[in-house]
């Protein structure tokens, strides 16, 4: 019983632990770390992983997994910067058509898995590799950048001059997200598919219709992650943006105690993880220290969380 509470308190506690220590590590060796501005800046830069990660999260509650999210932010990103540079669509209708690309290649997935029964990794893959060639192709793989143009202020725009516009969609996507999980009926039958698909499917659910639903959502927040990303950086690069993204936000998923057979899915903790993942990037970044150190300190981490949740079974 002592062991099981121990491991009950590592899978929901240990992301927090994970994410105190990193801030500590941070205050302690990176200059300016508290300042607001560096805080702000934290925030902005896991923001696409955040959003994404909690996509992802309810991916992996039904067993699922997703690498193909970079290859849709490529997609969503080229589509809304074409819309509003060259169509000169208005900003809602460029966002609606990027959004409704990313649904696309959501669906795409859904369907092969949820449907078809495809192996979500292979899945996932296809798109992973065919997708970024298709928003390649979408302008030749060229950079559409829009520097001082009337749209370059929204993705710096803070509301009352102080708080980034991206971290109130975050918080909103979060709490929609929390609210679907834990208090719908649709957060039960993720869950429950992520537990026992055929038990769930015999008790008369339709568990291609979730699951299709959840890749679908999960393609929706990336490509939102892809708009606003644009936005903040003013150009469209359809062959880097997102690109290995996929690895940070399992990640984040894995350090946040979501059980990666699926199942028990924790929000907080994701979000919490994907803020882990960052301050190791920020730490590596801001203390000259070689990129590569990042990657090894993030695998670390990774084993860890998921020896914590072999434990936990």
């Amino acid at each position: 019983m002592t062991g099981a509470l121990s491991a009950y308190r590592i899978r929901k506690y240990g992301a927090s632990v994970v994410l105190l220590f990193m801030v500590a590590i941070n205050m302690a060796v990176t200059p300016n770390f508290t300042h607001i501005n560096t805080l702000w800046n934290v925030c902005l830069q896991s923001f696409p992983v955040m959003m994404m990660a909690i996509g992802m999260t309810f991916v992996i509650a039904t067993g699922g997994i997703d690498i193909s999210v970079g290859s849709t932010m490529a997609l969503s990103s080229i589509v809304l910067a074409k819309c509003l540079i060259f169509q000169h669509m208005p900003l809602w209708m460029s966002l609606v058509l990027a959004l409704a690309a990313a649904a696309v290649f959501g669906l795409f997935n859904g369907i092969l898995v949820g449907a078809f029964k495809f192996q979500p990794i292979v899945a996932t893959l296809i798109l992973m590799i065919s997708g970024r060639g298709i928003a390649q192709l979408f302008n030749d793989g060229v950079v559409i950048s829009f520097y001082g143009d009337e749209y370059s202020a929204i993705g710096v725009y803070r509301i009352g001059g102080l708080v980034p516009i991206q971290v109130v969609i975050l918080a909103a996507a979060a709490a929609l997200a929390m609210f679907l999980m834990r208090r719908t009926t649709f957060g039960c039958y993720v869950q429950a598919v992520g537990d026992n698909k055929q038990a769930t499917y015999l008790a008369g659910v339709n568990t291609a219709l979730v699951i299709v639903s959840v890749y679908v959502a999960n393609a929706l927040l990336a490509g939102l992650a892809a708009s606003f990303e644009t936005l903040r950086m003013c150009s469209a690069d359809p062959n880097n943006i997102g690109k290995a993204i996929e690895l940070d936000c399992i990640a984040a998923v894995a350090v946040g105690g979501t059980s990666m057979t699926g199942g028990r899915a924790r929000l907080i903790g994701t979000i919490t993880g994907a803020l882990v993942m960052q301050l190791i990037t920020t730490m590596v970044n801001m203390n000259n220290v070689p990129f590569a150190f990042s990657l090894v300190i993030k695998a670390a981490i990774i084993i860890v969380a998921l020896y914590a949740q072999k434990e936990a079974a």
